[in-house]
Order: structure tokens, then sequence, then C-alpha cells
């Protein structure tokens, strides 16, 4: 019995296998996937995070999609990135003819503007947050993660990050409050507005998602894993060591979604 997930009153973890060496030929390494049971159109979530999973040749991911309508009903990545690379980078990936200014009113770096997933390998139109290289892997583990946030109205997508001893961090978002009022939170970290984008129809109802992908096309790709630093080739690493694992696991204290 692996038990990748568990619960208490007041945390809960998902994780991967870190015990288990694999074959070239057998299915690849366990960690867990889930989803919402609900969609949501225009709405904000909060997730306070304690951990996220960490080492070569993971992929791990926040986000938010409707899976039967594929890119058409559009993608925002929250918290994504692999083989440990800080900082974070907030995506949106979407159906033809939407795109995101070069500059907005951010403090991450803007690395693309063509949200389209027929261009550029699927891309997306990404902002690193590199105000804050603690926003991700390693760096974000150890000050004890923080905050993540997502607000998606028909006007704008935008992304906050808080570390966990940030004191201008918003009481009402970091307190699990019944009522929030995200005018007040400040600069986000990543701000995707409908400039050139008509978001309302590049976007439907959307679940939340949270998983752990092994090497695939990000991670596992031969160029971004040599340049991340990390040995071998991704699968074999990823079959041969278990225990470089034992790190990679989300755990989350709270989510709150407010619409």
């Amino acid at each position: 019995m692996l038990n990748l997930t568990y619960a208490t009153g007041n945390t809960f973890i998902m994780r991967a296998d870190d015990t288990t060496v694999l074959t070239p030929s057998g299915p690849g390494r366990n960690s867990v996937r889930i989803r919402s049971n609900r969609q949501y159109t225009q709405h904000v979530v909060v997730f306070d995070m304690q951990h996220m999973p960490e080492g070569c040749g993971t992929w791990p991911a926040v986000w938010e999609t409707n899976e039967s309508n594929w890119p058409a009903g559009g993608e925002v990545d929250i918290v994504e990135g692999v083989n440990n690379v800080e900082p974070n980078q907030s995506t949106l990936h979407t159906s033809p003819n939407c795109s995101m200014p070069a500059s907005t009113a951010q403090s991450g770096t803007t690395a693309t503007t063509n949200c389209d997933t027929s261009v550029n390998g699927n891309s997306g139109c990404g902002v690193r947050l590199t105000e804050d290289y603690n926003s991700f892997g390693p760096g974000f583990n150890s000050v004890n993660g923080g905050w993540y946030a997502m607000e998606r109205t028909t006007s704008s997508i935008k992304v906050w990050f808080w570390e966990r001893d940030d004191r201008s961090a918003p009481f009402d978002a970091t307190s699990g409050a019944w009522i929030i009022d995200t005018s007040l939170w400040g600069t986000p970290a990543a701000d995707f507005p409908n400039t050139y984008c008509d978001l309302a129809s590049h976007f439907d109802a959307n679940n939340i998602i949270i998983n752990l992908t092994f090497c695939g096309d990000w991670a596992g790709n031969a160029a971004v894993y040599a340049a991340s630093g990390c040995p071998s080739d991704c699968v074999s690493y990823v079959d041969d060591n278990p225990t470089a694992f034992t790190n990679a696991y989300f755990q989350f204290s709270s989510i709150n979604v407010y619409t």
C-alpha cells in the first residue's frame, strides 16, 4: 500500500511513490492527480500551500481547464515548472486570436505573449515570477511555502503569490475570510488583461486540477532536462532513483474558492 494521499484536520498531502525501482518496460512512477467536481467561470481561488513537489524529472502543476473542450475552453496554469528550475511561471493556453501586451501592471516578467496553443509549440502566454525566486521548487519549500491566488473575470486573469512570512500578504486572502476584496491585494505577480484577447469567449467553465507529472513533454524534453543540470536522462533517473522523490509532494492547508 503506497498511501500517496492522506489528510489531517488542517492539512492534506499528495505525494509520489518514493520506494519502488521501476523497469523501462513497465508503467511510470505513481503520483496523484485531483480535479474539482465543480467548474468555475468568474471566481477567485486561494491556495494555502506549505510544500510543492521538487526533484529532477518532476513537473508539478496547479491549474484550471475544461478537459472536454481544450483548448477552446482555455487553460490557466497558476503554478507550473519542471526539474527544480525557479521561478514559477503562470501561463494561459487558448484557441487562436488571443495574445497579451508585452508590458502590463505586474511584478513578474512577461516571457511569451501569444496564448494560441497552435503556435510556438504550445508555449502559451507566460509570465515568470522573477520578483520572487522562492515562488517555485526548493526555494518555495525552504520558506514553508505561502499563498497563491488567482482571480478570473471577463476583463483580466491575475495571479498573486505571497511567501509565508510576507507581512504584506492580505489578511482576507491568508485567513480564509468569507469575504475578500482583491482590489486591496496590490500589484499581481502576473496580469493577463483582455486588451488583445476576449477572455469571455476564450475561457469557459473550468475545473481546478492539481497534479504531479514525471518527465513528459516538458520536464522530459532532452534539452530542457540537460539544461536543468539533472543527471542521466529523465526516464532512467526517475525509474532508478525512488528515494530522490521523498520531497515530491504537495501539502495544502486549504483551498478556498470565491464565486
